[in-house]
């Protein structure tokens, strides 16, 4: 069969995430780095950002037209495609009460653990310096050094201004390193009696978890060195998940249920209740007051930064998924949830 594309980059933790799937699901695809002279002849895609899928045109069979190239961004709609694509080996759980929990815990790895990514890599100045100096040689490796030098003050430069974006800085400094600690107790100890987070299989948020911790735990110095002592088991299990192209599962193997979701994954879902929750609630106040900040106290200390239109609509986006449950999936979520504070994301989220 025609194989995939991925457009990304090494040091993209959204291209690690997809390539982990598309690795793990057995789909053939051939992996393009940014950039490179490889990235050429792709169908464009309405924004600038990586990774990018590109699914190949369909030829003609019978009456069928023929189905252009396709190609879109943003992981979690790509994870989603791809479930309609291909049957084998399906990262989103079928049980909908339990693949509203994965993708709770999807989103928290997309959105507020890459804000601790970010503010290690970029705050810094070794991390900085790696990041500057390595990450121009993965595109043109023999390009001369002055050139990389200068290619990656650039990129340090625009990424360093971009901090206040995802929200790190000296306000905010202390809860995102807190967070990100608390984080690795928590899986290091989920690890230890499960292969994955979300049960004998693997969903969409162990690979949204995966993405982002690729490069806190193996590439950027200060937080690797944090989890490589605190949670050696999370830096074995993010080196695992990177191919998992030879974990045999059966077919009949199942996730985590919502019904034991509750002694399974209550650290983590009340590690997202403490910290995410809260920032999606005032962002979406933010938002939907016009207000140019997000003022509120996570865990007794301020947090304060520019509103975030995109982690808006993943707000949006968990409440009508929630919205679309049974009544009886519902309060299988309602029961999972109970006491972590996530339950506060899906408050008068409609009545079924």
């Amino acid at each position: 069969m025609d194989r995939l594309t991925l457009v990304g980059a090494f040091g993209s933790p959204y291209s690690r995430k997809m390539r982990a799937v598309l690795r793990y699901r057995r789909i053939p695809f051939r992996w393009i780095l940014r950039g490179s002279v490889a990235d050429r002849d792709l169908p464009q895609v309405p924004v600038a950002l990586i990774p990018v899928l590109v699914f190949p045109a369909k030829q003609p069979s019978g009456k069928t037209p023929t189905r252009p190239a396709q190609a879109m961004v943003d992981s979690t709609p790509q994870i989603h495609k791809l479930e309609g694509e291909f049957t084998q080996r399906r990262v989103v759980p079928s049980d909908a009460a339990v693949a509203l929990l994965d993708a709770v815990v999807e989103d928290y790895a997309d959105e507020w653990l890459t804000k601790a990514m970010f503010h290690f890599r970029w705050s810094y100045p070794a991390d900085a310096r790696k990041a500057s100096r390595v990450l121009p040689l993965h595109v043109l490796p023999m390009q001369p050094h002055e050139q990389a030098e200068a290619a990656g003050e650039a990129f340090c430069a625009r990424q360093t201004a971009r901090l206040g974006v995802v929200g790190s800085s000296e306000t905010t400094r202390t809860v995102i390193e807190e967070s990100y600690r608390r984080l690795l107790g928590v899986l290091d100890a989920r690890l230890g009696s499960s292969p994955f987070v979300m049960g004998a299989r693997p969903g969409a948020a162990d690979f949204g978890l995966f993405g982002q911790l690729t490069q806190l735990c193996l590439f950027d110095p200060t937080p690797s060195a944090i989890a490589a002592e605190i949670a050696p088991r999370v830096v074995a299990w993010v080196e695992n998940i990177e191919d998992l192209s030879s974990y045999d599962i059966a077919e009949d193997t199942d996730w985590v249920s919502a019904e034991a979701a509750p002694d399974t994954l209550r650290p983590l879902l009340k590690e997202i209740g403490r910290t995410y929750v809260p920032f999606l609630l005032a962002n979406h106040a933010a938002l939907q007051a016009g207000t140019n900040e997000v003022g509120l106290e996570i865990g007794g200390r301020v947090w304060k930064q520019n509103p975030f239109r995109y982690q808006g609509k993943c707000f949006e986006n968990l409440r009508a998924a929630y919205a679309a449950l049974s009544e009886r999936d519902a309060d299988r979520v309602d029961a999972a949830l109970a006491g972590t504070g996530c339950e506060n994301l899906f408050a008068d989220a409609g009545a079924r």
